[in-house]
């Protein structure tokens, strides 16, 4: 239904001051914002599912690079549909080459989301974004 919007200079002459909300339809002004919050508990729980497995699957099959890395946390970024994973060294002290480990999880990515996508139900799995974090703890990582 297309609504017809009114002037200022209609609003003017119908009232003494014109506010924000004039000229606003009252069902679109009462009613309730849609919150992303609300999915929170789910994406959370993909999220749970997604380190669990990816750690996993890193500790046994892939190369002594990958083998030797933790998952530090995973987040949505910006919904459940592509997910941002936090990976550091297993060891605090151990040097790793930042750039070498991402280009093998790049390499793996196809196949690490294919166990991800095994390991969870839902339509389609969600796509994995890998970030490098050197020199600092879990507890330092605000996901």
């Amino acid at each position: 239904m297309n609504r017809k919007r009114i002037s200022k200079r209609q609003m003017q002459s119908l009232c003494g001051e014109i506010r924000p909300d004039d000229g606003v339809d009252p069902a679109e002004l009462f009613r309730p914002t849609r919150n992303r919050n609300n999915n929170d508990r789910k994406a959370q729980q993909l999220c749970r599912q997604v380190a669990d497995t990816l750690s996993l699957v890193l500790s046994g099959e892939y190369g002594e690079e990958l083998r030797d890395l933790r998952i530090v946390a995973v987040t949505p970024a910006p919904d459940a549909t592509q997910l941002l994973v936090l990976v550091a060294p297993a060891v605090e002290g151990a040097k790793c080459d930042p750039d070498a480990v991402l280009a093998k999880l790049a390499d793996a990515a196809g196949k690490l989301r294919s166990e991800v996508a095994a390991a969870i139900t839902r339509r389609r799995a969600p796509k994995l974004i890998f970030q490098f974090i050197a020199g600092q703890s879990a507890e330092d990582v605000q996901p």
